[in-house]
């Protein structure tokens, strides 16, 4: 069956929806929209580092967290990784171009975050104190 040119464009439409669980970009979206993800780029904004250098510089991020955090943005191409062979191995990463072009997202993601934290926190303390209120003490709100 031979598809009209319009039929083709539905198809495409359909088949790159970030709504649908098998879309290619929604994968991908999934994967750059980690906390992990953001800290990694921008700490390697500021240069190429060392898997330790990076632990220093996010606090809170185990060895094997930022260790699969790295390997998934080196496999997507994000940044670039090096060995040394040395006594210790030496491995440094920083960014790749594609992953440069990814920064100014980020920042912007990162800005709109430090303009709204305080808006948002005040909301989300009147959302639970109105929950609160509204739920009887002892008696928990049903489960759906």
């Amino acid at each position: 069956m031979t598809l009209t040119a319009e039929q083709t464009r539905q198809k495409a439409r359909h088949q790159y929806n970030a709504s649908l669980e098998n879309c290619p970009a929604r994968q991908l979206l999934e994967a750059i929209s980690s906390k992990w993800v953001t800290l990694v780029m921008l700490a390697l904004e500021e240069g190429p580092q060392r898997h330790s250098g990076l632990r220093r510089h996010i606090p809170g991020a185990s060895q094997k967290m930022l260790t699969s955090t790295l390997r998934s943005l080196e496999r997507d191409g994000l940044i670039h990784r090096e060995v040394t062979p040395s006594v210790p191995v030496r491995t440094d990463y920083w960014l790749t171009d594609r992953g440069r072009s990814l920064l100014p997202i980020i920042f912007d993601m990162k800005e709109w975050a430090e303009d709204n934290m305080d808006a948002v926190a005040a909301s989300r303390r009147l959302h639970d104190a109105e929950r609160a209120r509204a739920t009887p003490a002892g008696n928990p709100e049903p489960t759906s």
